[in-house]
C-alpha cells in the first residue's frame, strides 16, 4: 500500500504567502506592476540593443541575451505566484511542478554563467582593449552563451529528475510560493539527505564557480585600471564595469543568501522575503542599472523616442 500512496501524488499546496493573509491584495497588486514594469523594462532593452547598430557589440549582446534569460526566468515563477495570491486554490500539479523547477534552475543557472561571461568581456575590453575585436568576435561571444544556456539547462536536469524521483506522499504542502529546490525536497516522504548534499555541491559549483571567475576578471581589471595614468582614462575605464558590477553584486548576494546558508539557520518566513527579493526585484534590476548608468543605451532610447 505504501507504493499505492507515492504514485497518488498528482498535485501539491503552495503555502507561501498563506501566513500574510490580509496581505494576499496589497502583494498581488505590487508583484503585478513589478512585474509588468520588468518585462516593459527588458523587451525595451531588447528592442533597444537590436535597432540600434553602435550597440552591436559583445556587451550589449550579452546583455540582451541576460534580459530575454531574466524574462523567462520570471515568467516560470511569477504568473503563478500572481494567480494564487487571488485564489483559494493554490495547487500546482506534480508535473507542472517539476517543470516549474526544471525553467527556475535552467535560466537562473544560465543568468549566472551570462554574467560571468560578460565580466569576461570587460576583463578582455579593458586589460586587452588592442586584441579585443579578434578575443571577442561574433563567434566567441555565441559559443559563450551557447555554453551558459547547455550546461544551466543540462545541470538543471540532473538535479529536477533527482528531486522528482523521490518518494511523494498524498496532498503535500510546499512550504513556498513556487518550487524551488527546498521545499519540494522537504516535502518528500523520506529523511534521506543525501540528495541535499548532491544540490548543495551542484549550487556551490554554479553559484560559486560563476563568482569565482567573475572575482578573477575584476582581479585583473582593477590592476590594469591602476595602471592607467590619467585620472580621466581610469574613470572612463572604471564606468564601463559599473553596471555589471552593480548587478553582480546583487545577483549574487541574493542567491548565495538562499541557497549557500546552512540549513539549520533557515526560517521558511525568511526564505520566502529573500526568495521575492531574487525572483521579482533581482530581474528589474538589469533594465534599471542599464538605462540608468549608460550613456549608449540613453542615447539610443532618445533617437527611439524621437527626441534628438
Amino acid at each position: 500500500s505504501s507504493m499505492m500512496n507515492e504514485t497518488k501524488m498528482v498535485e501539491f499546496i503552495l503555502t507561501g504567502f498563506s501566513d500574510f493573509p490580509d496581505l494576499q491584495i496589497p502583494l498581488f497588486v505590487f508583484f503585478l506592476l513589478t512585474y509588468l514594469v520588468t518585462l516593459t523594462g527588458n523587451v525595451l532593452l531588447m528592442t533597444i540593443i537590436r535597432l540600434h547598430r553602435h550597440l552591436h557589440i559583445p556587451m550589449y549582446f550579452f546583455l540582451s541575451t541576460l534580459s530575454f534569460s531574466e524574462t523567462c526566468y520570471t515568467f516560470a515563477v511569477i504568473p503563478k505566484m500572481l494567480v494564487n495570491l487571488i485564489t483559494e486554490e493554490k495547487s500546482i500539479s506534480f508535473t507542472g511542478c517539476a517543470v516549474q523547477t526544471f525553467f527556475f534552475i535552467g535560466f537562473g543557472g544560465t543568468n549566472c554563467m551570462l554574467l560571468t561571461a560578460m565580466g569576461y568581456d570587460r576583463c578582455v575590453a579593458i586589460c586587452k582593449p588592442l586584441h579585443y575585436k579578434v578575443l571577442m568576435n561574433d563567434r566567441v561571444c555565441g559559443q559563450l552563451v551557447a555554453f551558459a544556456t547547455v550546461t544551466g539547462f543540462t545541470l538543471s536536469l540532473i538535479v529536477t529528475y533527482f528531486i522528482f524521483t523521490l518518494p511523494f506522499c498524498g496532498g503535500k504542502e510546499i512550504n513556498h510560493f513556487f518550487c524551488d529546490m527546498a521545499p519540494v525536497i522537504q516535502a518528500a516522504c523520506t529523511e534521506n539527505n543525501g540528495i541535499e548534499t548532491v544540490i548543495f555541491i551542484f549550487c556551490i559549483v554554479v553559484v560559486f564557480g560563476s563568482f569565482l571567475l567573475i572575482l578573477l576578471s575584476y582581479v585583473l581589471i582593477f590592476t590594469t585600471i591602476l595602471k592607467i595614468p590619467s585620472t580621466e582614462g581610469k574613470r572612463k575605464a572604471f564606468s564601463t564595469c559599473a553596471s555589471h558590477l552593480t548587478v553582480v553584486v546583487v545577483h549574487f548576494g541574493c542567491a548565495s543568501i538562499i541557497y549557500l546558508r546552512p540549513k539549520s539557520t533557515h526560517s521558511l518566513e525568511e526564505d520566502t522575503l529573500i526568495s521575492v527579493a531574487y525572483t521579482v526585484v533581482t530581474p528589474l534590476l538589469n533594465p534599471v542599472v542599464y538605462s540608468l548608468r549608460n550613456k549608449d543605451v540613453h542615447v539610443a532610447l532618445r533617437k527611439s523616442l524621437g527626441r534628438k
